[in-house]
């Protein structure tokens, strides 16, 4: 590695940390500007606020490292710009690709620091986030899907509630049905509501009704009450809806595999939490390049200039992630082209910006 690679290396990264480290605490203090009223009115203690906002800054944080990397790159290539730095390195006989090198050295240090928390770090401190969230923010507001929720527990085994409530942990309308291998209904239970009673971790039916089928005939048998056991669990009939960002690499592949295998209605939620965590690190190249291509050239407006530019393009990037992303959850997008589009219009713009950067 040259001097001119350690040179540019270094004020990549500094200016990147010092751009977290100037930005996370303000996103804090506005944060807790926001939220210290429902705080105390619902009593949170220090110590799981003190939590909750180390976890904030990790859940936050790693959301707007792209954005925190671009800007970073536009500001301190503007200034280098500016001193007329680069004009000195490419007349000296440095190509604009060799230039280039120690910024895709960056990125790729930023991109696996990226990764490994995306994948691993992040997904705990997701958990601890939310739950404080709906606990303490926006306590009494659902955090999970409660109307419709249909289940496939295995290939057999289907159970339907026309709606659940969370807080007291009753379905209603409750079905489960198992069928045979010829795909013939075995039997089916049904019950105005099922509880979890978790003192005695058993499962109660109120007005139930079993249907069984044996040949051409049929055995029905009720109860008005019933104490029984099923093989899943309460949060099997409506996940929360944070549940995929809470799970490492690993664990969100099975989920979504299991989910799969059940008939989930909302996979895309979690098909798309999968997609974006692999998207990121690649984020970090294109948004690099568009940032050098920006910046790397001496304007009349100078640093003031580039970093609105800069601001401008990442208010686009993040409308268009947000509108993909809302079209994959909402409307049946395919996730994957809700990941993919953005990422490719922008590579396709860092493209043609380095092009014009070379000339």
């Amino acid at each position: 590695m040259t001097i001119l690679d350690k040179y540019i290396l270094k004020r990549y990264l500094i200016t990147f940390i010092v751009m977290i480290l100037l930005f996370v605490p303000i996103g804090i203090m506005a944060n807790l500007a926001e939220q210290i009223g429902k705080m105390i009115d619902n009593e949170a203690p220090l110590n799981e606020i003190l939590v909750y906002y180390g976890n904030f800054t990790l859940y936050i944080g790693n959301l707007l490292f792209p954005i925190f990397l671009f800007l970073s790159i536009i500001f301190f290539t503007s200034k280098m710009a500016s001193n007329t730095e680069i004009v000195a390195i490419l007349s000296s006989g440095v190509s604009f690709g060799r230039f280039l090198r120690p910024y895709f050295i960056g990125a790729t240090i930023v991109a696996v620091l990226m990764f490994f928390m995306g994948m691993f770090i992040v997904p705990k401190a997701s958990l601890g986030f939310n739950e404080f969230v709906y606990k303490y923010l926006k306590k009494g507001r659902q955090d999970r899907v409660t109307n419709n929720i249909f289940t496939q527990l295995n290939e057999t085994d289907f159970i339907y509630v026309s709606s659940f409530d969370p807080a007291r942990q009753i379905g209603y309308n409750f079905t489960f049905e198992r069928f045979d291998k010829e795909n013939k209904l075995d039997f089916k239970i049904s019950a105005a509501n099922i509880r979890w009673v978790e003192k005695d971790t058993i499962y109660r039916l109120t007005s139930y009704e079993k249907r069984e089928v044996r040949g051409d005939t049929e055995i029905m048998a009720t109860q008005r009450r019933l104490d029984t056991l099923f093989n899943f669990k309460i949060d099997d009939l409506t996940p929360v809806s944070y549940v995929a960002e809470t799970k490492n690499l690993f664990e969100l592949n099975q989920f979504i595999e299991d989910q799969k295998q059940k008939g989930a209605s909302n996979i895309n939620a979690y098909q798309l939490v999968k997609y974006k965590r692999w998207a990121l690190p690649v984020a970090a190249y294109i948004l690099t390049i568009i940032a050098v291509a920006v910046s790397s050239i001496k304007r009349r407006g100078g640093m003031g200039l580039n970093l609105a530019f800069g601001i401008f393009v990442a208010f686009i990037y993040i409308f268009f992630d947000k509108v993909f992303g809302t079209l994959a959850q909402q409307a049946g997008f395919s996730p994957l082209l809700a990941v993919l589009i953005p990422n490719v219009v922008f590579g396709i713009t860092a493209y043609y910006l380095l092009q014009y950067a070379k000339r």
